[in-house]
């Protein structure tokens, strides 16, 4: 059983041993080289020779070109494992015959091409041609001549042609012509693409040109693609207003300029033509896309429109500013390398208004470049949530990319923006990192975070290491957050001892690893100097509570102690004859005192005033003997008292004395003639006469 088993596995096994032995023989030949001597600036010297062969990977194949002149003279080159190789001048003479061939040799054998045969003299290669065309009826392309480094006569020129959806070119064979009319072989409105090659006298084909897309003239369709460029960080203060060139298949024909009106918030409008030919500074473009080298600081509105010789696109209108900034976290997922960006969402639903919204707008700008340099935007309908970015995307650099809605009356709102990387490195050191306070058991620290422009990278977190220096040789290690990215960051040390002394490190941490360390060092305070720190605060804080208190009472103590020189009154339009007390008198050296309104009387007491009734008695002879001008000054009395006579028929006091004093008051009556009743002077009492109005009084009042 054992042999017949042995002998159908070697049955089933011999092809594959058959054919691993077939590919253990000499390799197959290589093609026949094709040989040139080069002219672009000026003709080489040298003949270049290329080749294809194919080879098993796995096993190593080197080549070496080889040649034969007219003489018999042989020579060869090794080219290693290059499908390429070179003959120099020296070993040949031009317009001379010439035998070129190849061969390969690998471990299991060699092999030699079909050998090639030709004259020195003939294998010039011209440059390719550079083709440009015009876009009158009928289409026509044009070229220069290739001819004059080699010194020779254009040969024959080869043209090729198809449509954008073809994949296979029509050829024509024009001979020695620079132009090339296309006539009713071109369909109105449709993009082509074409070729030129051409040759000299006695020289070979040059390489096919670079395709040219052409298309017969008409007016522009469509609309131009506008958007704006806000730079970093994005404000309307530094925004531009940029488009994207019309493909070929929308211009129709060469574009001439752009028609720009803008509205200012204050409705004003104007119109801006710029000329392609002559943009006055006005507008920078490249390959791809245009921008408006103006503000749109005061702008509210804007439109634009592309325009060649036939007539002018609709206007793509652009509204500023956007609706309200709406951030949601997390709202947008990137990934991207050197070559792509891609970009994914997921909003949900409650956030878009089904009758308004149309559409989104993705877009992603390179941290730190120039308007119009490392940006571009993708416009996708709303059923769309994911878009590729294709093109170059520098290492270490950072990449703002942003989603927005767009409604239909272009209204634009921010949705949520993040940072990616198409690759991380190691960040930079933390600009600034200090101490902010610092107290018996716990630190404030404050840093500035690292630029965009220097991070190398998304920043996962800042690492803060903290380190005692009497005796306690653990470190201690927290690490802070670093969103936002943008935003000054502080974080507060806890579980640290009194009168302590630290160091404190930090540094940033990406994918790629952990930055250099930035160390600062601090002592923490003392217990009991934080309580007297403490105490000091609340008596200082009680201090200047009851400072006003303080200064209230000094201020009532002196004008207590005022008071026992002087006597103030408060003075009222309706008041007592000042005539009749000595306190009045003294009114006059209070006149200029500043305590002079603060009312204490300390000597008099205030007199309770109630409602006095006047009543209106006529008394006979008084109108003749006491006229209402009469108006009798004060009179020394005999007794060197100071007398004042009571005006309007009063009794006269010929002395008063405060109480104070404890002085009697004496007073000599005099009579006046208005006055004919005793009785009366009786019911009267003194302070009544002395200071309360008389009936006249009033009435002449």
């Amino acid at each position: 059983m054992a042999p017949r088993w042995f002998l159908s596995v070697l049955i089933a096994h011999m092809p594959i041993y058959f054919a691993a032995a077939g590919s253990l023989g000499p390799p197959e030949p290589p093609s026949k080289p094709e040989c040139h001597i080069p002219c672009n600036d000026s003709c080489g010297v040298d003949i270049h020779c290329s080749w294809n062969h194919q080879v098993d990977p796995q096993i190593p194949t080197n080549y070496s070109l080889h040649w034969e002149t007219a003489h018999g003279i042989e020579g060869h080159v090794n080219t290693g494992t290059s499908l390429s190789g070179s003959i120099v001048r020296e070993h040949f003479s031009m317009n001379s015959e010439l035998h070129v061939w190849v061969q390969a040799e690998s471990k299991h054998g060699s092999a030699k091409s079909q050998m090639d045969v030709f004259n020195t003299g003939d294998i010039m290669k011209p440059p390719p041609p550079i083709i440009s065309w015009s876009p009158r009826d009928p289409l026509e392309i044009s070229w220069g001549s290739i001819c004059n480094e080699p010194h020779l006569s254009l040969g024959s020129c080869e043209v090729r042609f198809r449509s954008e959806v073809e994949q296979l070119w029509h050829e024509d064979e024009i001979g020695a012509q620079v132009s090339y009319e296309f006539s009713v072989l071109i369909e109105a409105g449709v993009v082509y693409e074409c070729q030129v090659r051409c040759s000299c006298a006695t020289s070979l084909y040059s390489d096919w040109s670079a395709t040219l897309k052409i298309t017969s003239e008409k007016a522009p369709t469509g609309q131009l693609d506008v958007w704006k460029d806000c730079g970093m960080p994005a404000t309307n203060l530094d925004c531009a207003m940029t488009w994207k060139k019309l493909p070929l298949s929308q211009a129709r024909g060469p574009i001439l300029g752009y028609e720009v009106t803008r509205f200012s918030k204050h409705s004003t409008l104007r119109l801006v033509n710029i000329s392609i030919a002559e943009p006055r500074g006005w507008l920078v473009c490249d390959e791809l896309l245009c921008y408006l080298n103006s503000s749109l600081k005061a702008v509210s509105l804007a439109s634009i429109s592309a325009y060649n010789a036939h007539g002018a696109t609709v206007p793509s209108n652009l509204t500023i500013p956007t609706q309200g900034n709406m951030r949601i976290e997390h709202s947008i997922d990137v990934s991207m390398d050197m070559v792509k960006l891609t970009v994914s969402w997921d909003l949900p639903s409650q956030l878009l208004d089904a009758k308004s919204f149309k559409e989104y707008v993705v877009q992603y700008k390179q941290v730190g470049s120039l308007l119009g340099k490392g940006f571009d935007w993708i416009r996708v309908n709303k059923s769309c949530t994911t878009v590729t970015f294709k093109g170059h995307f520098e290492n270490y650099k950072a990449y703002q990319v942003s989603l927005f809605t767009v409604t239909n009356s272009q209204q634009s709102q921010h949705i949520s923006s993040v940072i990616g990387y198409s690759c991380h490195g190691i960040p930079t050191k933390v600009p600034l990192f200090k101490v902010l306070s610092i107290a018996a058991t716990h630190a404030t620290l404050f840093w500035e975070p690292v630029p965009l422009t220097m991070q190398n990278g998304l920043i996962l977190y800042y690492e803060i290491g903290v380190h005692g220096q009497m005796g306690q040789q653990h470190t201690a290690v927290y690490n802070v957050s670093a969103s936002p990215q943008d935003e000054n960051k502080m974080f507060e040390l806890p579980n640290l001892s009194p009168h302590q002394e630290y160091k404190v490190w930090i540094r940033a941490v990406t994918e790629a690893g952990r930055g250099a360390n930035v160390t600062t060092s601090f002592i923490t305070m003392q217990q009991e100097h934080l309580q007297l720190k403490s105490k000091s605060h609340l008596f200082a804080l009680l201090l200047l509570l009851c400072l006003p208190v303080i200064i209230c009472g000094l201020f009532v103590l002196f004008s207590f102690h005022k008071g026992t020189r002087k006597a103030c009154l408060c003075i009222n339009e309706k008041v007592p004859d000042p005539y009749n007390s000595t306190i009045f008198e003294m009114m006059k050296y209070q006149a200029n005192d500043p305590l002079a309104w603060i009312c204490v009387p300390i000597y008099e007491p205030h007199p309770t005033m109630s409602t006095l009734e006047v009543v209106e008695v006529q008394r006979p002879g008084c109108e003749q003997n006491c006229p209402p001008g009469d108006q009798r000054r004060p009179e020394a009395s005999s007794d060197g008292g100071t007398r004042r006579t009571l005006r309007y028929g009063r009794d006269e006091y010929s002395k008063m004395v405060d109480s104070e004093e404890e002085k009697d008051v004496s007073g000599v009556a005099g009579r006046d003639d208005c006055w004919s009743s005793s009785e009366e002077e009786q019911d009267t009492s003194g302070y009544e006469q002395h200071f309360l109005p008389t009936a006249v009084d009033i009435l002449n009042a």
